[in-house]
């Protein structure tokens, strides 16, 4: 693969497609200054570092990992890596595949309480920034065998029996999320996949797809940063200390679960104040509330409380629920942390609820209140 040059020579592609991946990363630096977004020293050295986990989430996706003929389930946030509001009671795993091969996804179903799969089209590395559901199977519909094991064909084509996990045509990729009321207690499901009808993976690396892999993890890049960046200035102008649901179709194309009902919210406090979150939360599988920067990117929950959930909140006498959102401890059991931030993002999110409220309530009120028992 090479390129002529001014002087009648030739060089390697490599050199002009490294150039291209550069300025369209060195371009992502532009969403640190938009309007709105906050300019302090704290701020934009989380957005730097926000950059470079995108940077290495792109690479990961993309190019690592890649062979639909020899799928492997990875991690998409590990080693730091946080997108969109990952919630931090979540295993994540996606795999790489395509929809004209079939898969089998076998293993042990552990007992961790929700286990869901997924099929999903487009990706943040396409121009739209779309990620659409081509299927979905409920881990509560499982067919498991008594040793605890079971497999699911991944196709396009339903069987005539045994677990099956929708593809369609453009189908091209696999998202699983198990989500843990408690890390501590609960075993995941250990999983495999393999695919049923390629010939065989590659052998060796095509530079053509190389190229086409590299510059599809720089606009993953780039617009995985232009959409959540986007999302958390449209949270600060529409949701400012607030929870609404919002338009659900928003999150669903952009690969949320089908099963989820999410509120996002912007908060911004001063030292002496707190923000009440109120709910009753609906019958439902689970639910949680988390407290994210505003990058959208879960603080940090190994370290500090910056969430809860249907297993670890003090629920109060009535059934409801009330978390306290502040900078200091007001001796309330349900105090979640900023974590040392000033504003930020955040997240309730209920999963297999029935008639889920239109918003959760909240309300800005004085600390001391809170540490008085004044606050309601």
């Amino acid at each position: 693969m090479m390129t002529p040059t001014e002087d009648g020579g030739s060089e390697p592609i490599s050199q002009q497609l490294w150039i291209d991946y550069c300025d369209t990363i060195k371009r992502v630096g532009r969403h640190l200054l938009k309007d709105g977004v906050p300019l302090d020293a704290f701020n934009q050295a989380e957005g730097l570092r926000y950059l470079t986990r995108m940077v290495r989430a792109g690479l990961e996706s993309i190019v690592e990992s890649a062979e639909p003929e020899a799928p492997i389930l990875a991690n998409p946030t590990a080693n730091h890596i946080k997108i969109g509001g990952d919630n931090p009671d979540n295993v994540y795993q996606t795999a790489r595949i395509r929809s004209h091969y079939d898969y089998r996804i076998f293993g042990s179903r552990g007992d961790v309480p929700t286990l869901h799969f997924a099929t999903k089209k487009g990706g943040y590395q396409k121009n739209n920034r779309e990620m659409a559901g081509t299927g979905f199977l409920d881990g509560r519909d499982l067919i498991i065998e008594p040793d605890g094991t079971f497999e699911i064909l991944v196709s396009t084509q339903r069987p005539q029996r045994g677990n099956w996990l929708p593809m369609e045509a453009g189908t091209n990729l696999l998202l699983i999320r198990q989500t843990f009321h408690d890390r501590g207690r609960e075993r995941p499901a250990e999983l495999q996949i393999s695919c049923l009808t390629a010939d065989a993976a590659p052998t060796h690396l095509d530079p053509e797809t190389m190229a086409a892999r590299l510059m599809a993890a720089a606009r993953y890049t780039e617009n995985t940063v232009t959409l959540f960046t986007d999302w958390a200035l449209m949270f600060k102008r529409e949701h400012h200390n607030t929870l609404p649901a919002g338009d659900q179709s928003i999150y669903q194309v952009a690969g949320g679960d089908p099963n989820i009902t999410y509120y996002h919210g912007y908060w911004e406090l001063n030292d002496e104040e707190a923000m009440l979150i109120e709910v009753t939360p609906p019958e439902c599988e689970f639910w949680n509330f988390q407290v994210d920067n505003f990058w959208m990117e879960s603080l940090d929950y190994r370290s500090h409380r910056i969430h809860l959930n249907t297993h670890t909140a003090a629920m109060n006498d009535d059934g409801s629920v009330t978390i306290v959102l502040a900078h200091r401890d007001p001796g309330h059991p349900n105090w979640v942390t900023t974590a040392g931030h000033r504003l930020g993002t955040s997240l309730f999110r209920i999963i297999g609820g029935t008639q889920c409220p239109n918003s959760i309530d909240t309300k800005i009120v004085r600390l001391d209140e809170v540490k008085l028992g004044r606050a309601s």
